[in-house]
């Protein structure tokens, strides 16, 4: 992922619109507590799982495969019980130990990954199904039904069954099916998975728009960084069955919790440094970096979840971001490399560069092309770049505690 689009929060929650929305919905807030699941023989797939949504929120859960994401969708869902801890939804005790209320009595709807519509139904009855528990008079419940179709463009589809339209079409009716109930929550399991490339960026605006129109609490999963990013008002990202970094897409991308995180979210490339000695008592501390026989010292803020040792070794995460091309006789670089590859990437190249004794960097943006084997200078931008010690870069599955920041990003770093 070279640049995350951060333009998920249109109508993001704390905005009037937002909140008249959730409001006019009967959102949902949900809480998760220290939720974990065990299977039997001893399989773990949450561990201590915590977490607060606000109406109306729409929330990403991001992870790789057997991250956890699917399970704890399931477990909102009731169609997982959870082993320890507790769920809430609106004022209302869903989960624990002791309770587990069905997931037909949660107020919720969901949309599948593999649409899951009753193929013997048309479109307009595999719509109204979803009301057939809310005692609507019949000719209002077709009236709703209509209306829904047409929201989501496929009014016209109406008496077809589901094997007469196209995966896009598919995914549409599930999702006005999530929509006409007007429940309080809608959970998302990879929706947009199984459609191709272009579909699945079209679907992705339509899911945004319609869901967040509705005024709905949204949980979604998925794997996909550019997806989450695009949608989310806040993300939660998992691995191994924990929650290693809960927040606005804007923190994740620029305050990674953990080397993990930074890296699932999108890296150009790593360098392995060295940091040179920490004054505890200082907020703003001095890293030596070495690069190339180079010693580059500058103030860095460290986070206070980061256990620095003096001299010891660091490796420096680079967002694709943080760096850019420049030339090298100029003195205007921190790096220099040889162009492996270049690609046209419609609104500029992309480039791969080896550096001598420090691997390769990738998706390095210029508007021009550099050809391959070319010679090219390197400059890092400190907002793009994040220095973990080498300990915590091997073993990044601890995640950082509520309000401190693991990364330390370089707030300056100089020429050669």
């Amino acid at each position: 992922m070279a640049e995350p689009t951060m333009s998920g929060s249109e109508t993001s929650p704390g905005s009037a619109a937002a909140t008249t929305a959730a409001q006019a919905a009967g959102a949902h807030s949900i809480g998760v507590e220290q939720v974990s699941k065990e299977y039997p023989g001893g399989s773990v797939a949450l561990r201590e799982v915590s977490l607060q949504v606000e109406p109306g929120t729409f929330v990403v859960l991001l992870g790789p495969s057997g991250s956890g994401k699917t399970t704890l969708l399931r477990c909102l869902a009731g169609i997982e019980r959870v082993t320890t801890g507790t769920i809430t939804i609106g004022h209302r005790t869903v989960a624990s130990d002791r309770v587990h209320v069905p997931p037909d009595q949660r107020n919720l709807s969901m949309v599948f990954q593999d649409y899951a519509l009753w193929p013997h139904l048309r479109v307009r009855e595999n719509v109204a199904f979803a009301l057939r528990r809310s005692k609507l008079p019949k000719p209002d419940a077709q009236a709703r039904t209509r209306a829904m179709l047409e929201r989501v463009g496929l009014g016209r589809l109406a008496d077809r069954y589901p094997n007469e339209l196209s995966g896009g079409e598919q995914q549409r009716v599930a999702l006005a099916r999530a929509l006409v109930a007007g429940t309080g929550l809608i959970l998302c399991d990879e929706p947009l998975s199984n459609l191709d490339a272009d579909l699945r960026e079209r679907m992705r605006v339509e899911i945004s728009s319609l869901v967040r129109e509705s005024g709905a609490t949204a949980v979604y999963i998925t794997h996909d960084q550019a997806e989450a990013f695009a949608l989310a008002d806040q993300i939660g990202l998992l691995q191994n069955g924990r929650l290693v970094q809960f927040g606005k897409p804007e923190e994740i991308y620029s305050q990674p919790a953990t080397p993990f995180v930074a890296r699932f979210t999108g890296l150009s490339g790593e360098l392995a440094v060295r940091v040179g000695a920490q004054h505890a008592a200082e907020a703003d501390k001095t890293v030596e970096i070495g690069m190339d026989g180079s010693a580059l010292l500058r103030p860095c803020r460290a986070g206070t979840s980061v256990s620095w040792t003096s001299g010891g070794d660091g490796i420096l995460l680079v967002r694709p971001t943080g760096v850019q091309l420049a030339g090298t006789n100029d003195g205007d670089h921190h790096l220099a490399g040889t162009v492996a590859d270049v690609a046209y990437r419609g609104r500029g190249y992309e480039h791969a560069i080896d550096i001598s004794g420090h691997g390769r960097l990738t998706g390095i943006f210029a508007p021009f092309r550099v050809e391959r084997g070319e010679a090219v200078g390197l400059r890092l931008d400190p907002a793009g770049c994040h220095v973990f010690p080498a300990v915590a870069a091997q073993d990044s599955a601890v995640a950082a505690a509520p309000g401190q920041a693991a990364a330390v990003p370089l707030s300056a770093v100089g020429p050669e």
